[in-house]
């Protein structure tokens, strides 16, 4: 068990986000830097809703402004982004709201497994991490990436690490001056000292890949 690994809540909130960096901070001084360096990170989140998911599905694979620019077409076609609207749409509509055919699929298959309360939004909530990834991990096109950041954003779930998320992973390396060869088992390995609160240690990489991006940047020693 890590220094850090006492008795903790399952998600993190405004009151304790900042208590929780400095916690993680005390025992991993690579993160210190960040605090020090680039003050706290934003607490992102996103509301438990449809088009919530709809948006990170979008953001698979793409840039966060094409992800952006494609949610906002559907917005605008649909005028209210909800399940039966987007079941309304043609492909073509779907096209011009620049979504691919393949996430057109993932998009209709979450869409019908809400219509049909297949799945229940308000109710993960209430819900442990695993049980949500077992019933969200068998749509189409919704995998552990989708999932991590559902957990992260949107239910503010404490002790997530997104191993399939290339900024985090990289900032990751860069921060601790890893190889670039490093596997994500490594990874993993050392997301384990930030636990029970990786998912605020993953917010402060990202904080750190965004606040350098573009930047030359040694490995913190």
């Amino acid at each position: 068990m890590s220094a850090i690994a006492v008795i903790a809540p399952e998600t993190f909130d405004r009151e304790s986000y900042h208590e929780l960096c400095d916690r993680l901070a005390k025992y991993d001084h690579h993160l210190k830097v960040i605090l020090d360096t680039y003050g706290y990170p934003p607490m992102w989140t996103r509301e438990n809703t449809f088009e919530t998911l709809v948006h990170i599905i979008l953001e698979q694979q793409v840039s966060l402004a094409s992800a952006l620019a494609a949610l906002n077409k559907l917005r605008e076609k649909t005028k209210r982004l909800s399940p039966e609207a987007v079941l309304l749409l043609s492909d073509g509509e779907m096209r011009d709201c620049f979504v691919s055919r393949q996430k057109m699929g993932y998009i209709r298959g979450l869409a019908q497994a809400i219509q049909s309360e297949e799945i229940n939004l308000e109710a993960f909530a209430k819900t442990p991490d695993e049980a949500i990834r077992k019933i969200l991990i068998g749509l189409k096109g919704i995998g552990n990436w989708t999932i991590d950041v559902y957990l992260m954003f949107v239910l503010q779930r404490a002790d997530i690490f997104p191993v399939g998320d290339l900024a985090a992973v990289n900032a990751l390396k860069r921060l601790k001056g890893l190889p670039v060869a490093t596997t994500r088992e490594e990874i993993l390995g050392i997301s384990e000292a930030w636990k029970p609160y990786r998912s605020v240690a993953c917010m402060m990489l990202w904080h750190y890949y965004l606040s350098c991006a573009g930047k030359k940047t040694a490995p913190v020693a």
